[in-house]
């Protein structure tokens, strides 16, 4: 198979993001809220939830900059703003820090607000830590007057169930095959996307954008090509996992193949095996090369 060229490309990110497609109802719903708000109070807490990378935070931060319109107070919890202990910015975290949620609910206090309307914005709920989740669930109690708390998570199973009873749970769905070429139009416009490559995205651009960076859609194809060829060898099959190590955004890639060829039987091995790189450290050219020997094997 001939080698593609793979393009590198700069994403917005959600703050700096005027291109939201694909969640007009939600962010209508919101609007005719926000429009009512004197008529109705408004829900101060607004959960966004959804699969990763189909626009929620940058959902977000369009209604944020709507609300406190640069007189009221903008606060931001997330991973480029986690703090340790000694409230210096933690540059190899896994989750958000309870530090980071007290240092902001001492900001939130000392504010003036100028009269304006005040907004907290959790970037992921998913990466709270239980601490810093149960820090939020307090200020959630009992909400400031005037301060709108939207809440961005990926999986609204693992939102603790006292957060998710105070929020207005926004579904938001994946995004169209339209929807996906719409975004790729605009932001890798000299590329030609497969719609392989956009069915293999689950209605998430986030996951095409990372399929793009790491020449995951290549990846994927010659994956396809070496557990079907009868002549594939070991050393091909290792090579592939040397690629898709050091890229777990690539790790879904199994489990597309998997799809690809009805191998419903290796599921529960092959999504055991990806959590358990990370969760027990295991090596993972190797695990990744097990996974890829037994799709071999079943073809």
């Amino acid at each position: 198979m001939a080698k593609k060229t793979v393009n590198v490309y700069e994403f917005p990110h959600p703050m700096d993001n005027d291109c939201l497609v694909g969640h007009d109802a939600t962010l209508n719903a919101f609007l005719d809220a926000w429009a009512r708000r004197d008529e109705h109070p408004l829900h101060p807490v607004w959960m966004l939830t959804g699969p990763r990378g189909i626009g929620k935070a940058t959902l977000a931060y369009k209604i944020a900059k709507m609300v406190y319109g640069n007189v009221g107070d903008f606060f931001i919890i997330d991973m480029d703003r986690n703090l340790d202990k000694d409230g210096k910015i933690k540059s190899d975290g896994k989750s958000i820090s309870v530090f980071t949620v007290r240092a902001t609910i001492e900001k939130m206090q000392m504010s003036s607000m100028s009269g304006g309307w005040r907004v907290v914005l959790i970037d992921s709920v998913d990466q709270l830590t239980s601490a810093a989740a149960n820090a939020i669930l307090k200020l959630l109690e009992e909400p400031p007057a005037k301060t709108l708390f939207l809440l961005v998570t990926h999986q609204l199973s693992n939102v603790l169930p006292t957060v998710r009873s105070r929020a207005r749970v926004e579904k938001m769905r994946p995004l169209s095959i339209d929807d996906l070429r719409r975004l790729c139009a605009r932001f890798m416009p000299d590329e030609t996307i497969e719609t392989e490559t956009l069915r293999l995205a689950n209605g998430s651009f986030g996951r095409i954008a990372n399929l793009k960076q790491a020449g995951g859609d290549v990846i994927y194809d010659k994956l396809v090509e070496v557990v079907q060829k009868k002549t594939s060898t070991a050393s091909d099959m290792m090579a592939l996992a040397h690629q898709i190590a050091p890229s777990p955004e690539l790790y879904q890639i199994l489990l597309d193949v998997i799809a690809h060829f009805g191998l419903a039987e290796l599921y529960p091995m092959a999504t055991q095996t990806i959590s358990d790189i990370a969760r027990v450290n295991l090596e993972p050219e190797i695990a990744i090369f097990k996974v890829i020997q037994e799709i071999k094997k079943c073809l």
